[in-house]
């Protein structure tokens, strides 16, 4: 298929070529979900929707969708690109810093089915829009009927309740995320709540992820949390233990600005800061070490993983711990692996989507014990 332009080029259902429809445009011709959605860039890439290629031959295994209307989205997050009161429109509007051209769900759908073996997944991110919910059913209702891959869906909590849940589970979900984002209350409420003149409560996603597990099941419900958002080492140790001991699949992101966000000046988090916190989650994860087992600084920043000098170099030198962590496939690995998500390409990454060579394994070595 011929490349689609950066602003959201549309390829018609009946026509061979792409026609490129942005702005008023594609308001008026209703150009939204249920019927289209946004895809990520690297999942078009990796489906050959439009040309390109990744950082070391990394690819995309989930096929990541975004619900989209030309309105946008209605809270106001504070890191976010698809915030409301981020400047420009939402066909404008960039998401983990990159653009998501929109398809028809018939042309999604047949990319889905045609795409190479590692694609393993498909997910559906809603947007807080009061259509979001019925859309979404309808979308994975198609995505099951007419493709043989497992689906995701992130949900937004703020729009959504029990029984929609059992909703999505009976239209064809397997799996559902929450993105809490946030360490702790008041960082939510300052970041999503009313500090920024946002709909979402800490409680309602806390009481999401328990009527998840209760429709899902353990080990199908997953939570994302973005690092280097004012929170110390040990709070986001302990919220990630908090989540696994419930069921709860962590879902790791490193804070990276959004341009004409409201913290588009605010830097990323120490790199020895976030190895630290994915390396304690994988330990804690795989039943090697526990917060209480741990050590942590005045400032809350760890000094001590609770394990063995010998193992725990054993067990940095396996890669895994500094993977994106994600929904797993059939196969077991992860299958939203989000290549490029929350840093540029480079040797030093904050998620790597395919295991750290020789080279990146040195350089994680000589710096996740350095406290800045």
């Amino acid at each position: 298929m011929k490349e689609h332009c950066v602003r959201g080029a549309l390829r018609s259902r009946s026509a061979s070529r792409p026609l490129s429809l942005c702005g008023e445009s594609i308001m008026r011709q209703k150009i939204e979900s249920p019927e289209y959605a946004k895809m990520s860039r690297a999942t078009a890439i990796s489906l050959g929707l439009v040309g390109g290629r990744m950082y070391r031959g990394a690819v995309n295994r989930c096929v990541n969708l975004l619900v989209h209307y030309p309105e946008g989205c209605s809270a106001n997050c504070a890191y976010c690109g698809l915030a409301k009161k981020r400047p420009g429109s939402y066909q404008e509007k960039s998401f983990i810093h990159v653009d998501w051209p929109i398809y028809s769900m018939d042309e999604i759908i047949d990319a889905v089915n045609q795409a190479p073996s590692y694609v393993k997944r498909t997910c559906i991110s809603m947007i807080t829009n009061g259509k979001c919910r019925r859309d979404t059913f309808e979308m994975t209702s198609r995505l099951k009927a007419e493709t043989s891959l497992p689906i995701s869906v992130l949900v937004s909590p703020t729009i959504i309740e029990k029984s929609d849940l059992r909703a999505m589970k009976d239209a064809g979900a397997e799996k559902v995320g929450v993105a809490i984002d946030l360490a702790t209350p008041p960082l939510f409420e300052r970041y999503r709540g009313k500090g920024v003149s946002g709909p979402h409560k800490w409680e309602k996603y806390w009481a999401t992820i328990d009527d998840a597990l209760e429709v899902f099941g353990v080990p199908h419900v997953g939570a994302h949390l973005i690092v280097g958002m004012g929170e110390t080492e040990e709070q986001m140790v302990s919220i990630t233990e908090k989540l696994w001991t419930m069921g709860v699949a962590n879902h790791l992101f490193a804070f990276l600005a959004e341009e004409g966000s409201q913290l588009a000046d605010r830097s990323q988090p120490p790199w020895p800061a976030y190895l630290r916190i994915q390396l304690a989650r994988y330990l804690i994860e795989e039943g090697l070490s526990s917060q209480r087992r741990m050590g942590f600084d005045h400032r809350g920043r760890i000094t001590d993983f609770g394990v063995e000098s010998d193992r725990l170099q054993q067990i940095i030198s396996l890669g895994t711990p500094f993977m994106t962590t994600g929904c797993l496939g059939p196969d077991g690995q992860v299958a939203c692996n989000r290549p490029f998500g929350n840093c540029l390409p480079d040797d030093i990454q904050w998620n790597y989507p395919y295991a750290p060579n020789d080279l990146e394994l040195s350089l994680i070595q000589q710096h996740i014990f350095r406290i800045e």
